[in-house]
């Protein structure tokens, strides 16, 4: 098993759509990039604590790469918007990738510069790229957070959607394919 620690806007939104990914065995809503240790959801969305809302995923690298779970990830929220994404805003939500180790840093690097230089998007990506820091877990009720309330306003707007848009572009990794 391998770990990818990624951030793009609320964690509610990437933790439901990794959960469906073939090869992802769990994934764990947190914080990391921060000041403080073991911060509060409330701390991290004051925006004092300098924290990131990210997933800690594990993986099979044997059945999703860590550049499928980055394609993904940059399908599914918008990796030019500093510190927000949609109405989500603070450097809570900034786009992170924090890689685990200097093969994943380079991958990642790699695909970001592929991507300006395609332009695929209208803007640079501002993805900020680097060694991980020390993960927090966040608090339990955010764990499996879309799964447990699907008819919440937030999930059926905004996490909805990007599961339907993963589904969509990305039939090979969806897991009941």
């Amino acid at each position: 098993m391998e770990i990818a620690l990624l951030g793009g806007g609320c964690f509610w939104c990437l933790e439901a759509v990794y959960q469906r990914v073939k090869g992802v065995e769990k994934v764990v809503s947190g914080y990391a990039g921060g000041r403080d240790p073991n911060p509060s959801y409330d701390a991290v969305c004051s925006g004092t604590s300098g924290h990131a809302e990210v997933i800690e995923i594990h993986f099979d690298p044997s059945v999703v790469s860590f550049h499928d779970l980055l394609e993904v990830f940059f399908v599914i929220h918008d990796p030019t918007t500093l510190n927000y994404q949609g109405n989500d805003v603070g450097s809570q939500y900034r786009s992170v990738i924090y890689a685990q180790n200097q093969q994943q840093l380079d991958t990642a690097k790699a695909i970001v510069k592929e991507i300006d230089s395609e332009r695929i998007y209208q803007n640079p990506i501002v993805t900020e790229v680097k060694l991980a820091p020390v993960f927090y877990a966040a608090e339990k009720y955010h764990q499996n957070y879309f799964n447990q309330n699907p008819g919440q306003g937030y999930c059926m707007a905004v996490v909805a959607p990007k599961v339907s848009k993963f589904r969509n572009k990305f039939k090979q990794l969806w897991l009941d394919a």
